[in-house]
């Protein structure tokens, strides 16, 4: 019993039968200028060419959100589109939904009234009043068992209001809701939230954790030496690498604050010569090879090359310390590889393991190239390969 009086204690429910009554107010309005039955057939023609109308959908879908979902950001609700329309597809689509509409609000109208008034005919003949024929139901004297029939007549309206709802809202999920191009599109959109969602998640580990690795590596360094000079050095390489990491910071936070903020400002390959410097200055010997033009590179393959040597320079300098580094950068006219080559010790996690690794290997596979991380010749290597076009 409680479960089948839930939806009356539900305010959609009453809105729901509001939005019904709403599609046959300028019709009966129609009525009382002039009362004729060709009236209803000429408010369906009239709906015809007016669901045609590109911004019809997107008063249809307003309302429809208001009253049919409670204007709530639940499935339903994000479920009605509210764009105009942009196919024919979607127009016909709209003026099968006004005819429905129209057609079910004057059903569900009729029904809603007629029950009423059947309801209090009922009463009225229990107690001996007489009462107009009525439509549904005919009364044949006053009988006191009248009364009893008054329940079955509410019980009906109230069925009525639920299962007209439930129905105008399942054909507005079907007839407004959104097209498959229009699936495609939000697809699209939602797919590239999470994969900006997972690149900043990347930004922030290769920026954070390499200016923490080095701020790490030369203090360590500062403190071992114990030459005021070399504390200096470390200590402007520290200020230097803490500085990069926070405009990093700065500039992932913009880029949640304003998601329509370019990309632009995001370091590439042209700016390689700080990763080096910074390795350089906590102790790393860093030998370097390029070949190619590097500025000719294309902008997102050039600043996943850099957050690849990046996060590169970062693991050897955690794992393996102030040891020689060999770097090759090579661009032709098909594609960049990348080569981080430094002696294997075993402080250095196995292939496929740290989230670094697998962040190294998941950018170059989003750009459709491929990566590979592990032990090579007595050596560690990275090595990535990311096409151009």
């Amino acid at each position: 019993m409680v479960r089948l009086l839930r939806p009356f204690g539900r305010a959609v429910t009453y809105t729901r039968w509001l939005h019904l009554f709403i599609a046959v107010v300028w019709p009966a309005m129609w009525l009382f200028v002039e009362e004729a039955w060709w009236i209803w057939p000429a408010a369906a023609a009239t709906l015809a060419p007016a669901g045609l109308v590109p911004a019809m959908r997107t008063v249809e879908g307003l309302q429809a959100r208001l009253l049919l979902t409670g204007h709530r950001h639940n499935s339903e609700s994000m479920d009605i589109v509210v764009a105009p329309s942009v196919s024919w597809s979607d127009r016909g689509r709209l003026v099968v939904w006004l005819e429905a509409r129209l057609l079910l609000g004057y059903a569900t109208a009729m029904l809603s009234m007629q029950l009423l008034i059947s309801t209090v005919d009922l009463v009225a003949s229990a107690f001996g009043h007489d009462v107009d024929e009525g439509v549904l139901i005919l009364l044949d004297g006053h009988r006191w068992w009248h009364v009893l029939l008054a329940p079955l007549s509410l019980a009906a309206l109230a069925a009525t209001v639920v299962g007209s709802g439930r129905l105008i809202t399942a054909l507005a999920l079907r007839l407004l809701g959104p097209s498959p191009t229009e699936r495609l599109a939000a697809m699209e959109e939602r797919t590239e939230q999470l994969l900006e969602r997972t690149r900043i998640a990347r930004e922030l580990h290769d920026s954070i954790g390499h200016a923490l690795t080095v701020a790490v590596v030369q203090a360590g360094a500062a403190r071992a030496a114990g030459d005021p000079a070399f504390t200096d050095r470390a200590l402007d390489a520290i200020e230097e690498t803490g500085r990069a990491a926070l405009e990093d910071l700065e500039r992932v936070l913009g880029i949640l604050r304003e998601s329509g903020r370019p990309v632009s400002g995001r370091p590439t390959l042209t700016d390689a010569h700080r990763l080096l410097e910074s390795a350089r200055a906590s102790g790393a010997k860093v030998d370097a090879e390029l070949t190619g033009p590097v500025d000719t590179v294309p902008g997102p393959v050039s600043r996943e090359g850099y957050r690849i040597l990046q996060e590169s320079l970062t693991n050897v300098l955690r794992h393996a310390g102030a040891v020689p580094v060999r770097i090759r950068i090579e661009v032709t006219d098909e594609a960049l590889a990348l080569e981080v080559r430094n002696p294997l010790t075993s402080d250095i996690p196995g292939p496929g393991r740290g989230s670094g690794l697998r962040g190294i290997r998941e950018r170059a596979a989003l750009l459709g190239g491929r990566a590979h991380t592990g032990p090579d010749r007595g050596d560690w290597q990275v090595h990535a390969e990311l096409p151009l076009r």
